[in-house]
């Protein structure tokens, strides 16, 4: 993939981003995810690309736009594999909450994971602590590898989880040992991420959320020198059967940074919709400009980009077409 590449899919996160940060604090998900999907798909048609969409909003009979087999970009350019979520954290949008982003990952035709719409197990950390620890492990002994490695108590680790009574019993665990824990109401992939900026304070993200927001996570710890190991939970035989049918064919193995995105090179783009762990949110100036924050990454280089943006909107005829 070229280098430019990078920068073409960041203007596709800034526009979703700012299509749906109107929709803060409205109390509609469904509006705010629709607004930012049609930005997304539009903007997608002047990418120098011919990508099909591997993770997106669902099968075709479910998703009008940007479902998984859709073909992407101007046709022109690297055949890829795309994964998308135009706004991860629509609830987070919807209450008015914090680390909502719009997120995209690009790589090399059948690198990425077509991974089911089901829960997966999750365990991520950051490039000091990878080949240490192993999700198959109890978690006792995970955190006292991670402490170890790491030079800590256990009682000083930070530990990342989504708040949900799912988590109850491996809350309770974590209570148990003494770990500080850092709840997360929504934002799976940010959580994912966390662990890989020193800045964020947290050493370990666990847990289970979405599988296809595993990938994307995925696609941004290989840039970053991280690593996610995962676990799909089928909660029924009508689960295990669809995984068969995507190509896994043992849904209970655990998965590991080349079964999700692959061994060539990913690109991976994120713009904040509200405020964040590492990105701030759209923000909105008299004048009719907006600013945007955005990471955009590539796992080749493993250059780390922020991006900060003034956004003219009268001058945004797409974001006009997605309202």
């Amino acid at each position: 993939m070229e280098r430019e590449l990078a920068l073409e899919i960041v203007r596709v996160t800034e526009l979703a981003a700012l299509a749906s940060a109107p929709w803060m604090g409205r109390g509609d998900k469904n509006g705010a995810d629709g607004a930012a999907t049609s930005a997304m798909r539009a903007m997608f048609d002047s990418v120098s690309i011919r990508g099909t969409v591997v993770i997106g909003e669902g099968e075709m009979d479910e998703a009008p736009m940007l479902y998984i087999g859709e073909q992407v970009g101007s046709m022109n350019g690297p055949e890829v594999d795309v994964a998308v979520d135009p706004l991860e954290g629509t609830e987070i949008v919807a209450k008015g909450l914090n680390n909502a982003l719009s997120v995209i990952a690009v790589a090399g035709k059948g690198q990425l994971l077509h991974a089911p719409d089901m829960y997966m197990e999750k365990l991520s950390y950051g490039p000091s602590l990878v080949g240490k620890l192993s999700i198959t492990d109890p978690m006792e002994t995970t955190l006292r590898k991670a402490a170890d490695a790491l030079g800590k108590k256990v009682a000083d680790l930070t530990v990342m989880i989504l708040d949900r009574t799912r988590h109850e019993s491996l809350v309770k665990t974590l209570r148990k040992v003494g770990v500080r824990i850092k709840f997360l109401s929504d934002g799976d992939v940010a959580g994912a991420m966390a662990p890989a900026f020193p800045e964020a304070g947290i050493d370990l993200y666990v847990g289970s959320g979405g599988a296809p927001e595993g990938v994307l996570a995925a696609a941004a710890l290989k840039c970053m020198g991280g690593e996610l190991q995962g676990r799909l939970m089928p909660a029924d035989a009508s689960e295990y059967e669809r995984c068969i049918g995507m190509g896994i064919a043992d849904p209970y193995r655990v998965l590991t940074m080349e079964d999700m995105v692959g061994t060539e090179d990913v690109i991976f783009a994120a713009t904040g919709v509200t405020p964040g762990e590492f990105l701030g949110g759209v923000r909105y100036f008299p004048d009719e400009r907006a600013e945007t924050h955005s990471i955009v990454m590539r796992a080749k280089t493993k250059t780390i980009r922020f991006v900060r943006s003034l956004h003219y909107l009268p001058n945004k005829p797409l974001l006009r077409q997605a309202e």
